[in-house]
């Protein structure tokens, strides 16, 4: 008997486990889980990274401020761990560190509170004085900005592209895949029976993860009652001044603007363009059916905004534009737990625009809990929101 068979012999002993969606969090578990020994399924209906996930796009930061909660610096301090493997492992540039500053303009608490938890987790980080600042970083119109916050390991990571390989690598280790629509089957004695196919088969297995962002409350509207909430979300692309290198990744690291919206940008991703983006939650947003044409107020706001934080760039060329699309939870956090009604099904979602980053941690975390070895975590539990809790986003943490 081959190697390779006795492997599929000894993932059929450990059980059969469906992954609904091929983003971060699907793509990510679906890996862990065949480490295990299981076999498994990752199914899609437009592939990874695509253009109406959440984790599609060219780019996504990577940081480790969290203010308080300890369980994101720790996933994240364990993220920067991951990347750094399974680039070295798998031959591709999957993290790319610049660095992070964060300027305040309002309390800033929220990095104050954060920087001996991120230290502690062995991510290096510091407070800057306004001379340092304005030292290393003379692009920068600093007026109004009170607190300065820098992050040495953090960066931004090609999002599509490592959703891309991190599908490549699950089937080249033995994990199928199937490009179809999911509907889930019927729940009977608190099990989910079956998958029905957009190509007219069923799947059957022991488990279902279900991955699939924005979609979720569409899929399970009974179950979460509409907790999952997608808002659209703009991000812009300008062009750099001709010669001037301030502005690519060499001379300046990401970077997070708190004052009264928060702005976040990328210098130079994969020499795109010099990315901005207002984190602001947009309006209501179908992932499916939602036009992706960027809005003249959002260009006007963007615009704005960067002539006077990178006077530079004022009356910068746009280079390119894309809408895209936050899948948020009433207070910022992460959804991991079983359908309240289906004991062998799991609901992984709410990312709420800071969940890319942690998916090699989560993939780990979330294996680990269905497959038994760990308990459901009250801070990610659907029972949390039975509380009537107060609207936010993790940066209110």
């Amino acid at each position: 008997m081959t190697k390779s068979n006795k492997t599929k012999i000894n993932n059929r002993k450990k059980g059969h486990i469906a992954v609904v969606g091929a983003g971060a969090f699907g793509g990510w578990t679906a890996y862990n889980l065949l480490k295990k020994g299981y076999s498994v399924t990752l199914l899609d209906v437009f592939g990874p990274g695509n253009s109406r996930a959440s984790s599609g796009g060219d780019s996504r930061v990577i940081r480790g401020i969290y203010g308080e909660d300890k369980i994101y610096v720790d996933l994240v301090a364990r993220s920067f761990k991951l990347w750094k493997r399974y680039q070295k492992q798998w031959h591709q540039s999957l993290y790319f560190p610049t660095g992070a500053l964060w300027f305040f303009q309002i309390d800033d608490t929220y990095a104050k509170k954060s920087l001996p938890i991120v230290n502690d987790a062995g991510l290096k980080s510091e407070e800057l004085s306004i001379a340092e600042v304005e030292k290393r970083y003379p692009q920068i119109n600093l007026s109004g900005i009170k607190s300065f916050y820098y992050e040495h390991e953090a960066g931004y990571l090609p999002a599509r592209h490592c959703c891309q390989v991190v599908l490549e690598n699950f089937v080249r280790k033995g994990g199928e895949y199937k490009q179809l629509a999911v509907t889930p089957g019927k729940i009977t004695n608190n099990q989910l029976s079956e998958l029905v196919l957009s190509d007219g088969s069923k799947l059957q297995a022991d488990s279902y993860i279900f991955a699939c962002g924005p979609w979720l409350s569409k899929i399970f509207p009974d179950a979460l009652k509409n907790i999952i909430k997608p808002t659209r979300q703009e991000v812009f692309f300008f062009g750099a001044p001709y010669g001037d290198s301030n502005f690519f990744e060499s001379n300046m690291p990401v970077w997070v603007d708190f004052g009264e919206k928060l702005w976040y940008g990328i210098p130079g991703a994969d020499w795109r363009g010099f990315k901005v983006a207002d984190d602001t939650r947009g309006i209501k947003f179908d992932p499916t059916t939602g036009d992706r044409t960027v809005s003249t107020s959002g260009i006007s706001s963007a615009r704005k905004y960067l002539g006077k934080r990178f006077p530079a760039m004022k009356g910068a060329p746009l280079l390119e534009s894309r809408v895209c699309q936050y899948e948020n939870s009433p207070d910022g956090h992460y959804i991991i737990d079983r359908h309240p009604g289906a004991e062998n099904t799991w609901i992984v979602g709410g990312g709420s625009g800071h969940g890319f980053k942690l998916g090699p941690a989560l993939g780990e975390f979330v294996a680990d809990r269905v497959i038994g070895k760990k308990e459901v975590d009250p801070f990610f539990a659907l029972s949390r929101f039975n509380n009537n809790l107060k609207k936010k986003t993790q940066f209110n943490s």
